[in-house]
C-alpha cells in the first residue's frame, strides 16, 4: 500500500494533507521521512513501524557494533550513501545477505540492490531500517584513523611537501599548494566529520613539541582522539584558515572566524578561534548543527514553575529577562529558544551578538566588531534606532552596556541578555556592582534564570538502584525544600526513592552518559522583592522571599533529575559544587 494511502487510513493526516505534503517533498526535494523528522511530525520509530506495516517489510533494529567490517565491504561506501541501503549480515552457506533499506519501495533502489548483490553471487534479504539506524552504520563504513593514515601516507610521498615549520609559516617550501593539496583536505575533512558524527561540541587541535593532538569535547568532557605528526600542523591550521577566510599568514595573533559545509547532507556551521602558543598555534572549532534547529524550553530541561514563569515572562511587551551562568552553561541556547517562540511577523526582532551562533530566519541579528569600534555599546545604541519591539544582547559585560539595557527594558521593549553569576539572585548584585540605581532593576528587570548543564545518563546502559545511607540523607533533604508544586510533579520518583548509575556501554564510549540538559532555577521579580531590592538587602534575604514564592535552587532542579533517571547524584553534585 502506498505509505500517503496508509497513513490516510490510519488517520495520520487527511487526503488534503497528504496532497500538502506531496507537494512539499517535491518542492524541497526531500523524502517524506526527512520532512517528518525535521518537523517532529511523527517519532522516527513510530513512523516506521507504520511504513513496515504499509510495505509489508520487515523493520529490523540494527547496531553498527554487530555489523563487522567484512560485511559492509560487501557495498561500496558511495552506493550505501547514495542508496541509503547497508549490509546487515552474510550468510555465506545460503548465498544470503541481509540488507537494510531506508527507502525499499524505491524501484531505482531496488534494481541497484540486485545489481551489487548479483556481482557477490547473493540473495538479498530486504528490512527496512530507520533513518537514524543508516547514519550510525554508515559512519562506521571506513574509520577516521584509516582515513588519516592514508593521507599522511600521500603526503610523506612528497618530501618537499614536508618542510619545517617555520618555513612553511613564512610561505615558503610550497605552503600554499600544501594546505590545497587533497591528502590535507583529507585530514581535515575527517577531522570535522568525525566531530559532527559523534556530537561533540568542539574540536581543540592543539600543538605539542613532538606531535598535533585533536580532541573532541563531548558531553563537557574532553576526549583525546587523533595524534598526528607535528609536521602537519601548519597545513592543518591553514586549511581551517582558508576555509574560515582568515589571514594565513598570522601566526602571531588570535585570529575568529566561521564556515560552513555540508556533512552527511546537513549543514554544519563551524566557528572558528586560533591561538599563538609557545609551541604554534592552537585551534579550536565550536561545531554548530544548525539541521537539529533550536530546541524547544521544555527539551532544553525546564519544566515545573521553571518553565511556566519562563512562558509568562516572554509574553511581556516590555522589560528585561536575563540568563545567568559561567561560560558554557547554555545561556545563549535558551535565548535562542526563547526568541523562537516570540519570533513572528508582527514584531522586530534585532539582537547583538558575539558571535552569532545560529541563524535564525526573520531575525536581525548583528555581530559586534571590536577591532573597528563596533562594541555592545554602540551597537545597542544604534539597535534602539531601528524600531525594535524585542532585544537580544549577547551579553552585559559593563557599566554602560548595562545602563542601555535597562533604558531600553524602561521605554517598551522586551530585552533578553546574559550576565556572568553564580545564581539567579545573585544578578541582583551584579547589576547593582555596574551601578544601576536599585530603584530602576524592579522597574526593568523581570525575570532572572540561572542554569548549568549536567550530562544525561545513556539509556542503554543505566542502571537502578535504590537509594540509602549518607546519598538517601542528601536527597530527602533537598526534597524537603521544595516548594509543593515541585514535590507534586515528581511523586511518583520521589515515593519510589530510586536513582539510576552510570554504567557504560558502546553506544556511549563507556562514559556512562550520552547528552546534555540544564538545571535551573528562575526568580521573578514582584512586588515583595522590589520592596527588599529598594532597601539594599542582601541575597540570603532576597533568596528566603523568592524561596517562600516557589523557586527552588539548581542542586535540587537536578535531584529532581537524578530521582526521574535523567542524570545521576554525582554528575549533579559534581556541578553543582561550586554554587
Amino acid at each position: 500500500m502506498d505509505i500517503y494511502q496508509f497513513l490516510i487510513k490510519k488517520k495520520f493526516f487527511t487526503k488534503e494533507e497528504a496532497i500538502i505534503w506531496q507537494k512539499e517533498v517535491t518542492e524541497k526535494g526531500k523524502t517524506l521521512e526527512e520532512l517528518m523528522m525535521a518537523k517532529d511530525a511523527a517519532k522516527e520509530a513510530e513512523f516506521f513501524r507504520w511504513k513496515a506495516e504499509a510495505l509489508g517489510v520487515p523493520l529490523r533494529k540494527s547496531l553498527p557494533e554487530d555489523i563487522p567490517h567484512e560485511v559492509l565491504s560487501i557495498i561500496p561506501r558511495e552506493s550505501a550513501d547514495f542508496y541509503k541501503i547497508t549490509p546487515l549480515s552474510v550468510e555465506r552457506n545460503n548465498n544470503i545477505l541481509a540488507v537494510g533499506m531506508v527507502y525499499p519501495e524505491n524501484q531505482q533502489t531496488q534494481e541497484a540492490l540486485k545489481f551489487l548483490a548479483r556481482q557477490q553471487k547473493l540473495s538479498p534479504q530486504i528490512y527496512l531500517i530507520t533513518l537514524s539506524d543508516f547514519k550510525k552504520i554508515f559512519g562506521k563504513y571506513q574509520t577516521a584513523e584509516k582515513e588519516v593514515k592514508q593521507a599522511l601516507a600521500t603526503l610523506k610521498e612528497e618530501d618537499d611537501l614536508f618542510a619545517s615549520e617555520e618555513s612553511l609559516t613564512a610561505g615558503k617550501g610550497g605552503f600554499n599548494r600544501l594546505v590545497e593539496e587533497a591528502p590535507t583536505i583529507k585530514i581535515v575533512s575527517v577531522i570535522l566529520r568525525q566531530a559532527v558524527e559523534g556530537d561533540a561540541s568542539d574540536i581543540h587541535i592543539e600543538p605539542s613539541r613532538d606531535q598535533l593532538r585533536v580532541r573532541y569535547r563531548l558531553d563537557g568532557v574532553l576526549y583525546s582522539s587523533l595524534i598526528l605528526p607535528k609536521s602537519v600542523h601548519a597545513a592543518v591550521v591553514g586549511r581551517i584558515k582558508i576555509l574560515s577566510r582568515l589571514k594565513i599568514d598570522e601566526t602571531r595573533l588570535p585570529q575568529d572566524g566561521r564556515f560552513s559545509i555540508k556533512i552527511e547532507q546537513k549543514l554544519v556551521d563551524f566557528r572558528v578561534s586560533t591561538l599563538p602558543t609557545s609551541l604554534g598555534e592552537k585551534v579550536v572549532l565550536r561545531v554548530l548543527d544548525a539541521s537539529e534547529g533550536i530546541k524547544k524550553l521544555s527539551d532544553l530541561g525546564l519544566a515545573g514553575h521553571n518553565l511556566i514563569l519562563m512562558e509568562k515572562a516572554i509574553k511581556l511587551p516590555y522589560k528585561m529577562i536575563l540568563v545567568t551562568g559561567p561560560t558554557g552553561s547554555g545561556k545563549t541556547t535558551t535565548l535562542y529558544s526563547m526568541l523562537k517562540l516570540v519570533n513572528n511577523e508582527e514584531v522586530n526582532i534585532v539582537t547583538l551578538e558575539d558571535p552569532i551562533e545560529y541563524f535564525m530566519a526573520g531575525v536581525n541579528q548583528s555581530q559586534v566588531n571590536s577591532d573597528i569600534g563596533y562594541t555592545f555599546v554602540n551597537g545597542l545604541r544604534q539597535i534602539l534606532r531601528q524600531d525594535p519591539d524585542i532585544i537580544m544582547v549577547g551579553e552585559i559585560r559593563d557599566e554602560e552596556t548595562a545602563n542601555l539595557a535597562v533604558q531600553a527594558a524602561l521605554t517598551g521593549h522586551l530585552v533578553f541578555s546574559t550576565l556572568h553569576t553564580n545564581s539567579a539572585v545573585g544578578a541582583i548584585a551584579r547589576l547593582i556592582d555596574m551601578n544601576i540605581k536599585p530603584f530602576l532593576i524592579p522597574a526593568s528587570l523581570n525575570t532572572v534564570l540561572a542554569q548549568r548543564l549536567i550530562r544525561l545518563l545513556c539509556p542503554f546502559c543505566k542502571k537502578k538502584t535504590i537509594l540509602n545511607g549518607e546519598l538517601r540523607k542528601y536527597v530527602s533533604e533537598k526534597i524537603e525544600l521544595l516548594p509543593s508544586a515541585e514535590k507534586t510533579r515528581a511523586s511518583q520518583a520521589i515515593e519510589e526513592m530510586a536513582v539510576f548509575q552510570a554504567v557504560g556501554c558502546a553506544k556511549c564510549n563507556n562514559s556512562g552518559y550520552s547528552g546534555r540538559v540544564g538545571i535551573f532555577e528562575s526568580l521573578e521579580i514582584n512586588d515583595d522583592l522590589a520592596e527588599l531590592i529598594l532597601n539594599k538587602s542582601g541575597e540570603r534575604e532576597i533568596f528566603a522571599v523568592a524561596r517562600k514564592q516557589g523557586m527552588f535552587t539548581m542542586e535540587e532542579d537536578g535531584v529532581i533529575k537524578a530521582l526521574e533517571g535523567i542524570t545521576s547524584l554525582e554528575e549533579v553534585m559534581r556541578t553543582t559544587a561550586e554554587n
